[in-house]
């Protein structure tokens, strides 16, 4: 059973709050404010464009409200004190009562949602835990009470998405938004909460990203190409490639370190389709087959540059874990690495752990 919000070991802020005021102004511009998280992370391009993506992403397929439910019950997974506080007063603030939510927290049988609703809750708390990850069962399961691939599609990748983000959260040890977690419980939070609803009738506007995303073809040539592939149709597609690109892109760390990354929490979550991809990655890199298992088997590769030595083992760590000790061992890493190289490596071991999620839609 995942734990309580209160019980929840959170330490010392890994980075100090470092804003960028282009970025600031970038976001105040999108109509976007910045969080505790973007402050400690502006430093990363691609990594704060995906942090934005995942807090700004408006469901096209899943409703609006299965969407909550399920951002809340990730991080609740993931021990993420930082989003689990946030997400549990947003959804005061939309109007969602305090018995509802505590019902969800606890994993209680939900009278006031259906089947198909509480078969969801399932998919989001055994996606986010992957030990081990949902087969195709669970998609035939969803798809036996009504639900659509596209629909499927689109809870996969909020889930994995959810756990990216809870473990940049996580990993930074970023401190909780108190003062919106205060407002929430308040009486102004009271008051938004009566008039959310209401809100919640009026027509929404759709985001032009929704005739811009990629077709299935043009999504497989791209670095993982086939796990982004099944979002074809979705805002979400372009998220995750372009997470990918600008990931695999940056040259803060180099790109074998990347791609054995995702090779270890592919090897660790038994995702056959990540692996292969992550090996095609390194093969490009000029790595063999053997030193490919090596690596894996070992967690160590002589090829890597020394300062990036210890992210293997480190990575795998991230894929299952205690708050507390996690922690511990990524501010561990800083007597190893400058901070530009430990924030991207927090970013990559939390795509790595996206994207493997992910790939359930493939078996």
């Amino acid at each position: 059973m995942a734990l309580p919000l209160n019980e929840i070991e959170w330490s010392e802020p890994l980075f100090p709050a470092a804003p960028d005021a282009a970025w600031e102004a970038e976001l105040k511009r999108r109509g976007a404010r910045s969080f505790e998280v973007d402050k400690r992370i502006a430093a990363s391009p691609w990594l704060r464009e995906t942090a934005y993506a995942t807090t700004s992403y408006i469901p096209r397929q899943m409703p609006e409200r299965l969407f909550r439910i399920g951002s809340l019950v990730t991080a609740q997974e993931n021990a993420c004190r930082y989003c689990y506080g946030s997400n549990r007063a947003y959804m005061k603030v939309l109007g969602y009562p305090e018995a509802f939510i505590q019902r969800i927290e606890r994993d209680v049988h939900l009278a006031e949602l259906d089947r198909k609703d509480q078969l969801f809750i399932t998919f989001c708390r055994n996606l986010s835990r992957s030990r081990p990850r949902p087969s195709s069962a669970a998609v035939d399961a969803l798809m036996a009470l009504g639900f659509k691939r596209p629909q499927i599609a689109e809870m996969a990748f909020a889930v994995a998405l959810g756990c990216f983000y809870n473990r940049v959260s996580t990993l930074i040890a970023c401190p909780p938004e108190q003062q919106f977690e205060r407002m929430a419980n308040g009486p102004l939070g009271r008051l938004l909460g009566l008039v959310a609803p209401l809100l919640r009738l009026l027509p929404s506007k759709k985001a032009a990203t929704d005739a811009a995303s990629p077709d299935a073809a043009a999504l497989a040539e791209g670095r993982f190409g086939p796990v982004v592939a099944p979002l074809a149709g979705l805002p979400a597609a372009q998220v995750m490639r372009s997470a990918l690109e600008g990931a695999f892109d940056s040259a803060v760390l180099s790109r074998p370190t990347k791609a054995l990354m995702f090779a270890a929490v592919a090897r660790t979550l038994a995702c056959p389709h990540c692996e292969r991809e992550a090996t095609r990655l390194l093969a490009n890199e000029g790595f063999s087959a053997d030193e490919i298992e090596s690596a894996l088997a070992t967690l160590q590769s002589q090829r890597l540059p020394s300062a990036e030595q210890p992210l293997l083992a480190w990575t795998r760590e991230t894929v299952s874990y205690e708050t507390a000790s996690i922690q511990e061992k990524t501010r561990a890493l800083r007597a190893h690495m400058p901070t530009p190289m430990l924030l991207e490596a927090i970013g990559v071991a939390a795509l790595a752990n996206a994207t493997v999620r992910l790939a359930m839609l493939l078996e």
